[in-house]
């Protein structure tokens, strides 16, 4: 009695095993996100409608930003912001770390005393801060140092030449960082392990030892991605200098709209170096995360120069069939 071979239909009527029991190729449909096109043709719509208007309005004046971009005046306000900014960032990350360390210390006083400074300088508004610092000279009209309830040694009588704009400047946004920088601190030295710790203690290492050469490395990981936000968002803090009367980036672009009354050309000047400035911080933010990341993942997604060499090394191939 002649047998055939096995044949099994799908609920298409096609065949789903061929002879010899082999199973036939499924062909996937793959499934269609109609939803997903029509948001991209609006995106897409109002991306150009923007883009056509921002171009084409007459009151952006884009001859007078293009006149205005590189300007003397504009180029020396854009160094004094990164001044500020390096300064402030280096004062609020040494005098965070600190902080944090006092915080976690077994000593009630010194936990106490720097709760108390991250609780002040986190519950003023930094222009207040700003501000204070730049007036203080009018309530404080000497500077000594001596011992405390006895003899003093005269430093200055004439604070006003000592706090000068700069230096309000930076204590304001220096200051005020450090509070913040406390607590991101404090949160990268818990993260570590308390095993970590001990195991530093039975070596015989002191505190300071094993918080500088086990804690804080292993911190970093934690510390380094909130600490560049935090660099980014102190280069555009920096603009309130302006209301000191300090000449960074806004103040530049404040004196020649002044004067020539082209307010938002001048405007767009200022916001395209401080989107040119952070754009170089993010992407030297994104170097420094991965550099840490490589004791916590084993294998690091590639970098976008990676993924084109990528996509040009697939590339090639093909193109160079079809020539």
């Amino acid at each position: 009695m002649a047998t055939s071979d096995p044949v099994a239909t799908d609920g298409a009527g096609g065949s789903g095993v061929v002879g010899g029991g082999d199973p036939a190729p499924i062909k996937a449909i793959p499934v269609r996100h109609r939803g997903r096109w029509v948001a991209a043709a609006i995106i897409l719509v109002l991306a150009a409608q923007f883009a056509h208007w921002l171009f084409t309005e007459p009151e952006f004046q884009w001859s007078v930003v293009r006149h205005y971009l590189f300007a003397p005046s504009i180029l020396t306000g854009v160094v004094h912001t990164i001044e500020l900014t390096i300064i402030a960032m280096f004062m609020g990350i040494v005098l965070g770390v600190v902080l944090a360390v006092m915080r976690l210390a077994a000593n009630p006083i010194v936990s106490g005393a720097a709760w108390i400074y991250i609780w002040f300088f986190r519950g003023t508004p930094v222009l207040v801060q700003l501000i204070f610092w730049f007036a203080l000279p009018s309530v404080v009209h000497s500077i000594s140092l001596g011992v405390p309830f006895g003899p003093a040694w005269l430093l200055t009588n004439d604070v006003q030449s000592l706090v000068t704009k700069f230096i309000a400047v930076c204590l304001g946004l220096g200051l005020n960082e450090a509070a913040y920088m406390a607590e991101i601190a404090r949160a990268g030295i818990l993260s570590v392990d308390e095993g970590q710790v001990e195991a530093a203690s039975a070596l015989g290492m002191t505190r300071i030892q094993t918080m500088r050469r086990i804690v804080l490395p292993q911190a970093m990981r934690v510390i380094i991605p909130p600490t560049g936000n935090e660099t980014i968002s102190m280069l555009k803090t920096s603009s309130l200098a302006s209301v000191i009367g300090y000449v960074e980036l806004l103040y530049s672009a404040q004196i020649i709209y002044d004067r020539t009354y082209q307010t938002i050309p001048l405007l767009i000047v200022a916001s395209i170096w401080y989107l040119f400035m952070t754009s170089i911080l993010t992407v030297g933010q994104y170097y420094v995360e991965r550099r840490y990341a490589r004791g916590a993942q084993r294998e690091l997604p590639p970098t976008p120069l990676q993924k084109l060499r990528l996509v040009l090394a697939r590339r090639a191939p093909s193109l160079a069939a079809g020539t």
